[in-house]
Protein backbone atom coordinates (compact mmCIF):
# COMPACT_ATOMS: atom_id res chain seq x y z
CA UNK A 1 0.00 0.00 0.00
CA UNK A 2 1.15 3.51 -0.80
CA UNK A 3 2.19 6.09 1.75
CA UNK A 4 -0.31 8.91 2.50
CA UNK A 5 1.59 11.45 0.40
CA UNK A 6 1.25 9.12 -2.62
CA UNK A 7 -2.53 8.82 -2.22
CA UNK A 8 -3.37 11.68 -4.57
CA UNK A 9 -6.40 11.74 -6.90
CA UNK A 10 -6.15 11.41 -10.67
CA UNK A 11 -8.49 12.78 -13.32
CA UNK A 12 -9.06 11.35 -16.79
CA UNK A 13 -8.64 13.81 -19.64
CA UNK A 14 -11.53 12.30 -21.68
CA UNK A 15 -14.55 12.67 -19.37
CA UNK A 16 -13.26 14.41 -16.24
CA UNK A 17 -13.84 11.40 -13.96
CA UNK A 18 -11.65 11.49 -10.85
CA UNK A 19 -10.14 8.33 -9.34
CA UNK A 20 -10.09 8.77 -5.56
CA UNK A 21 -7.84 6.23 -3.80
CA UNK A 22 -9.76 6.72 -0.55
CA UNK A 23 -12.84 5.28 -2.29
CA UNK A 24 -11.36 2.87 -4.83
CA UNK A 25 -13.70 1.71 -7.61
CA UNK A 26 -16.56 -0.62 -6.66
CA UNK A 27 -17.49 -1.32 -10.30
CA UNK A 28 -13.91 -2.24 -11.12
CA UNK A 29 -13.52 -4.24 -7.88
CA UNK A 30 -10.71 -1.94 -6.71
CA UNK A 31 -10.72 -1.72 -2.90
CA UNK A 32 -10.59 1.58 -1.03
CA UNK A 33 -7.02 2.55 -0.17
CA UNK A 34 -5.58 1.49 -3.55
CA UNK A 35 -3.18 4.13 -4.84
CA UNK A 36 -3.51 5.08 -8.50
CA UNK A 37 -0.08 3.72 -9.36
CA UNK A 38 -1.13 0.35 -7.88
CA UNK A 39 -4.12 -0.04 -10.23
CA UNK A 40 -3.82 -2.96 -12.66
CA UNK A 41 -3.01 -2.06 -16.29
CA UNK A 42 -6.36 -3.60 -17.27
CA UNK A 43 -8.38 -1.17 -15.09
CA UNK A 44 -10.64 1.21 -17.04
CA UNK A 45 -12.46 4.43 -16.16
CA UNK A 46 -15.96 3.49 -15.02
CA UNK A 47 -17.44 6.39 -17.03
CA UNK A 48 -15.65 6.47 -20.40
CA UNK A 49 -13.54 3.29 -20.42
CA UNK A 50 -10.18 5.08 -20.68
CA UNK A 51 -7.13 3.28 -19.34
CA UNK A 52 -4.81 4.50 -16.57
CA UNK A 53 -2.49 6.23 -19.08
CA UNK A 54 -5.27 8.74 -19.88
CA UNK A 55 -5.34 10.00 -16.27
CA UNK A 56 -3.38 12.95 -14.88
CA UNK A 57 -2.62 13.45 -11.19
CA UNK A 58 -4.36 16.34 -9.43
CA UNK A 59 -1.41 16.54 -7.00
CA UNK A 60 1.96 14.89 -6.62
CA UNK A 61 4.43 13.88 -9.35
CA UNK A 62 3.41 14.92 -12.85
CA UNK A 63 0.51 17.12 -11.76
CA UNK A 64 -0.25 20.54 -13.17
CA UNK A 65 0.14 21.98 -9.66
CA UNK A 66 3.70 20.69 -9.39
CA UNK A 67 4.64 21.92 -12.88
CA UNK A 68 3.42 25.48 -12.22
CA UNK A 69 6.18 28.09 -11.79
Amino acid sequence: MASPEEMYQCQVTNCGCIYNPDRGDKRGKIPAGTAFQDLPETWKCPVCGAGPKSFRPLAGPGSAAEEAP
